[in-house]
């Protein structure tokens, strides 16, 4: 089968990944996380987003935790990164999760630049029952706990919520 020229553009829409780099920011055994409501659920999402043209995975981190939480960070590590494969026509989604540290501010969401409700610290050991994005819950804690390091997930298995 030969394509047309738009026939290629049209299918690379749906084969074209996005990368979404994260920042994995923990103190006192607390990730900080930004929270949302969708529907009747809270969704809890590592900070991060997406790159603007020209601009690096460590700069996309540093830029949007300062419009986002208005705190200034360094980025260390990476942590791991796994790939969410989009359903009903969401985007597939590279996931790359560094480390992060604070290095001046305390987060407080700027509702000029993101949708989050709030800046919620949740537990390590309450991770697995929250429904976090990307879903890594289980993944951080091994981290935590020194069992993972700069490791490639595969497939993330992310529930969506509407």
């Amino acid at each position: 089968m030969v394509l047309s020229f738009f026939g290629i553009v049209s299918l690379l829409k749906y084969t074209t990944m996005r990368v979404r780099p994260s920042a994995l920011i923990i103190e006192r055994n607390c990730v900080l996380t930004m929270k949302y409501r969708y529907g009747d659920t809270d969704v809890y999402a590592l900070p991060g987003g997406n790159p603007d043209p020209g601009e690096s995975l460590l700069e996309v981190i540093v830029r949007e935790l300062r419009e986002e939480l208005m705190i200034e960070t360094e980025v260390d590590q990476m942590a791991m990164c796994g790939e969410v494969i989009g359903e009903d026509g969401r985007k597939d989604a590279l996931h790359a999760i560094f480390v992060v540290h604070l290095v001046a501010g305390l987060p407080v969401i700027n509702p000029e630049h993101t949708t989050a409700l709030s800046v919620e610290w949740l537990s390590v050991a309450d991770l697995e029952r929250k429904h976090l994005y990307p879903h890594v819950g289980q993944e951080i804690k091994a981290f935590v706990e020194g069992k993972l390091m700069g490791t490639y997930l595969g497939k993330i298995e992310q529930p969506y919520v509407d």
